[in-house]
């Protein structure tokens, strides 16, 4: 009964972390508010230090809240272990990159075209899975692979819609941009979440520990980023320059988003995450429709998104692989 309900807390918590990240997200970009906009730079940079605090608090809870401990901790696998903390540099510019693609993506793109278009990372972690870790796909995965492109590629369909030749080119330039940064971010994806696993399963750390080590290296490239593309305007007006309690919500969804999904995970099948992925997707699009009013769904994407629900199932239909570690 207690794991029952286990269950169905982490399918309400994916579902509301998923769908509340993209479409904050959304909303936070095309917001019209007086004053600049805030920079996505600096919003993944104060999302990267969350996640480094709330790692450690969480360390400092195993440690049952011995300050001495986590000074240990700290110093014995992050210190002394130069080489092993060095591995982690290079998925953690990649989930720097891919989170700075991640609001390019939805400053261009509808929540839901890009919720059931970064499904396409189901297809690039599969690909590194096999290619990086000897993992073996079965019938039904490799059959949902192809139902998957299949379906992103009926979302992306072209439609006519009525509007100013000026207004077509510029939403067709706008949603090459978001494509292309959604593209991206999928394949940064698949390869830094696979290599992630590759370093875990090869080490006894604790997986709070190789966060924090992440996050300590997303931080230096969050910073570089920032100062590199936005340090004149970082100087003119600072660095939380136009946030608000929108953005805050978006900084917070992003930093513990992964956490909460890493403590959920294990209470949650294959088959479970497929229908949180689902109901995500589901409820972005009405969302989107009803209250962002960015969305004017057709027959072509509903197929499309129809296909990419049943891939998602599918892929997990087959064996009972362990749950890959979450990055946070």
């Amino acid at each position: 009964m207690a794991s029952s309900q286990l269950k169905y807390m982490s399918l309400g918590v994916l579902v509301c972390q998923t769908t509340s990240l993209v479409l904050t997200m959304r909303y936070s970009r095309t917001l019209q508010a007086d004053g600049p906009r805030y920079l996505a730079s600096s919003a993944v940079v104060v999302a990267e230090v969350m996640k480094i605090l709330t790692c450690m608090l969480l360390v400092l809870k195993e440690h049952t809240y011995s300050v001495r401990a986590l000074n240990s901790v700290l110093r014995q696998e992050i210190a002394h272990k130069p080489i092993e903390t060095l591995k982690l540099a290079i998925p953690a510019g990649i989930y720097t990159l891919q989170n700075n693609l991640l609001y390019v993506a939805l400053s261009n793109l509808d929540a839901a075209t890009y919720q059931v278009t970064y499904q396409l990372k189901i297809l690039t972690t599969a690909l590194f899975s096999v290619s990086m870790l000897g993992r073996r796909l079965g019938v039904y995965q490799w059959l949902s692979l192809l139902i998957l492109m299949a379906g992103v590629a009926l979302v992306q369909w072209p439609s006519e819609s009525a509007g100013a030749p000026e207004k077509k080119a510029l939403s067709a330039g706008s949603q090459f941009v978001g494509v292309t940064a959604v593209l991206v971010a999928c394949c940064s994806s698949g390869f830094a979440g696979v290599y992630f696993e590759k370093i875990l399963k090869e080490s006894k750390q604790s997986v709070w520990v190789r966060n924090i080590q992440l996050g300590l290296f997303g931080l230096v490239f969050g910073l570089i980023g920032m100062l590199v593309y936005d340090g004149e305007r970082v100087q003119q007006s600072g660095m939380f320059q136009g946030y608000n309690a929108i953005t805050w919500t978006v900084v917070a969804l992003q930093a513990l988003g992964g956490l909460v999904i890493a403590a959920v995970i294990k209470y949650a099948d294959n088959i479970l995450k497929g229908f949180a992925t689902s109901l995500s997707i589901i409820l972005s699009t009405l969302i989107s429709y009803f209250w962002l009013q960015d969305f004017d769904p057709t027959g072509v994407f509903f197929l499309g998104a129809i296909l990419v629900i049943v891939a998602t199932f599918l892929y997990g239909y087959e064996g009972k692989p362990s749950p890959n570690p979450s990055r946070a």
